[in-house]
């Protein structure tokens, strides 16, 4: 059987960057995908672009997450729908922001494995989670105490999972990416005193491209990754190695 060819494969926070090129990725192999946001226009415009199908729920609500993955036949997803939050230090953290980032990153992704999970099981076809982490769980961050702490709560999402949903041939991975150099995220770590002391400690000395997080959530999507579960895999070019 081919990789892509056991079932139906969801990616949330598909109207954003890595969620966007993961589903253009997996289309252009061939898999059955369905792009999840909130951001119906961004999810259109992939659609058109990939073939995808589109699903438009709220990470934050436990009814709209069971309204729309409840009954959804699925075999694999990726919890890629996420928050950045602020760039602040336990002493001076919004702590409204804080609980923002918990329910997007850590509370949202667990409520899409519930459900999704449940299906898998009824099914009976095994399957496959990835979770998008950050970097920023496996080693201290300035100023990255929401995002951090998010991250590092939805890694034992994923340890926990992949011990639970095991014996029932569903694998569930992680991983760390580092800095995607967008517009978005320009405007923190493209700062000369931020990006130079940062890159100068990664031994690639590079950010990361969507390209090169899309491939190995593939990757771990594939029959190739038939016995890894519960990893954590980086993608940081050395950076949590140092």
């Amino acid at each position: 059987m081919a990789d892509y060819d056991k079932g139906a494969l969801l990616v949330t926070g598909a109207s954003g960057g890595i969620g966007g090129a993961t589903v253009r990725l997996l289309c252009h192999k061939g898999a059955d995908v369905i792009a999840a946001g909130q951001n119906e226009e961004k999810l259109a415009a992939l659609a058109h672009e990939t073939g995808c199908r589109t699903l438009v729920f709220d990470l934050t609500s436990e009814d709209s997450v069971a309204a729309a993955l409840g009954d959804l036949d699925l075999w694999g997803v990726v919890n890629c729908g996420g928050f950045g939050g602020e760039i602040a230090t336990p002493m001076e953290t919004d702590i409204s922001v804080f609980d923002k980032v918990i329910s997007i990153n850590a509370r949202g992704a667990l409520l899409v494995t519930k459900y999704t999970s449940r299906t898998m099981i009824r099914l009976g076809r095994g399957g496959a989670i990835v979770n998008v982490s950050s970097q920023a769980s496996l080693v201290g961050l300035k100023g990255h105490i929401s995002y951090g702490s998010s991250k590092a709560a939805l890694d034992n999402i994923t340890r926990v999972s992949a011990l639970e949903l095991g014996r029932h041939d569903i694998r569930v991975n992680g991983v760390h990416p580092t800095v995607v150099m967008t517009p978005m995220s320009a405007w923190y770590w493209g700062r000369p005193e931020i990006e130079g002391p940062f890159l100068s400690q990664m031994p690639l000395g590079r950010w990361a491209t969507e390209a090169d997080i899309a491939a190995p959530i593939a990757f771990l999507l594939s029959e190739g990754a038939s016995m890894i579960s519960g990893v954590a895999l980086p993608i940081d070019g050395g950076y949590t190695a140092v």
